[in-house]
């Protein structure tokens, strides 16, 4: 669909609400009524934009999502060129979900898979992807400068860097305590110096 510049701010706005409304309810409680509600749309209008109806919005819903988990770590996840460089996005990133709480994007993008279709999957897939190069990107920098082991495999440290961010902010708005995120990036981080200095 193309769309003029005030369609797709309306419909940038309608994703937004839609959003705002899934982290008050949760994702599996919210009906399109509540987000008719919250952002003042009528029915009609919201067919137009989302003419998939629930499913296509929900969809839209984890896309602005995804992108807000890589915007948040900006400019830092793209300046992994030094251990000072990756102490600031570590502390960025920790900072951010422990100061987003319940209003979480990586929780509400991943959540939204839990709908098992293959474009939701493939909207996480697409952001863990994405968010894994930018880390492995890093990751090699180190090792171009020779502060990181060149036998290291970027993407696997870069994964296992992503497994330990995703089960630190589950445990985050379980418990409320940021200690295992904070735990996982550090010896995550802690691993590639160790290597670096036994290579």
């Amino acid at each position: 669909m193309t769309l003029t510049s005030r369609g797709a701010a309306t419909r940038r706005r309608i994703v937004a609400g839609a959003a705002d409304e899934i982290r008050a309810q949760g994702v599996f409680s919210v009906t399109l009524d509540d987000v008719l509600a919250r952002t003042a749309t009528s029915k009609s209008q919201l067919f137009h934009y989302f003419p998939g109806g629930k499913e296509e919005l929900f969809l839209a819903v984890a896309r602005h999502e995804a992108e807000r988990v890589i915007a948040d770590q900006q400019p830092e996840l793209d300046a992994l060129t030094s251990w000072q460089a990756w102490r600031d996005w570590r502390d960025k990133v920790v900072a951010r979900y422990r100061e987003q709480g319940q209003d979480c994007p990586l929780s509400i993008a991943v959540s939204e898979a839990g709908r098992s279709t293959q474009a939701t999957r493939a909207v996480v897939s697409g952001l863990m992807e994405r968010w894994q190069a930018r880390l492995a990107a890093g990751i090699r920098h180190m090792q171009t400068a020779g502060e990181a082991a060149p036998d290291l495999d970027p993407d696997r440290a870069a994964r296992a860097l992503l497994a330990g961010i995703q089960g630190g902010v589950l445990l985050l708005m379980s418990t409320g305590s940021a200690a295992h995120l904070e735990a996982a990036l550090d010896e995550g981080i802690a691993a590639l110096r160790r290597v670096a200095a036994t290579a």
